[in-house]
């Protein structure tokens, strides 16, 4: 691994994005759409809206994370550009890491975004600071990042790569917490969410949310949350082919 080419790769990367509006608008702007729309749904419930807002900002970045992300790199070797980038000095990790690395700074942004819009113009209560939400909340969208790079490699198209969304993420949105504490769960489904990345995305926001610093058991779950980055980053590299089949 080169830290130069990991730079390099980051900077190409970025600059693909700020040429498309349309997927920074996506990536930027929507998660906070969609807080703001369930704001709007429970703006009759407010508790209702205090409960599932914070998992919420673990949820909809990770998801958003993991189309562009997955989507981008299967279309980096189907269109053979991966393969003119493995002529030269790189390693499938620089490539990696490159990518995760450019997408952690539009995370940056994204979290930023999303939880001040959360707090102060949609009033969603936590105890906990609001800078540590922030963390928490670039984690979990750099966590989905990572989870679309390695599911790209199993894709061929552009259109598998977008059906592993629903494979992939759903079974983790309906165990993560966010419909049903995960205590309360069947104890062979809980075992389940025991093994699966979201359930600890969202249970860092929940407990920052509570009040828990990272000093508590919040900071072993964003651990858990960056563990799981980095094993996606390593059997990535593992898996990534230099082009479709």
């Amino acid at each position: 691994m080169t830290p130069r080419v990991t730079f390099a790769v980051a900077a190409r990367v970025l600059a693909q994005l700020r040429r498309d509006r349309r997927t920074v608008a996506m990536l930027i702007v929507l998660p906070a759409l969609l807080v703001s729309l369930m704001y709007w749904m429970f703006t009759d419930s407010p508790n209702t809206f205090n409960r599932v807002g914070g998992p919420l900002l673990a949820v909809f970045p990770s998801i958003i994370m993991f189309v562009v992300t997955s989507v981008a790199t299967l279309r980096e070797r189907s269109s053979g550009t991966l393969s003119r980038l493995f002529t030269m000095p790189m390693a499938k990790l620089d490539f990696l890491l490159g990518y995760a690395l450019a997408f952690a700074l539009i995370a940056v942004v994204q979290a930023l975004v999303v939880v001040s819009i959360a707090l102060y113009l949609l009033d969603l209560q936590i105890q906990g600071a609001a800078w540590q939400l922030g963390v928490v909340a670039v984690l979990d969208g750099v966590l989905g990042a990572a989870l679309g790079l390695f599911a790209s490699a199993f894709a061929a198209t552009e259109f598998q790569a977008v059906q592993l969304m629903p494979a992939v993420m759903i079974p983790q949105i309906l165990l993560c917490g966010l419909l049903v504490p995960r205590d309360q769960l069947p104890g062979v489904l809980h075992a389940v969410s025991d093994v699966l990345p979201l359930s600890y995305a969202v249970d860092a926001v929940l407990g920052v949310a509570k009040g828990n610093g990272f000093t508590t058991g919040t900071g072993g779950d964003a651990l858990v949350v960056l563990a799981f980055i980095l094993a996606a980053l390593g059997l990535g590299a593992a898996t990534l082919k230099r082009r479709t089949a």
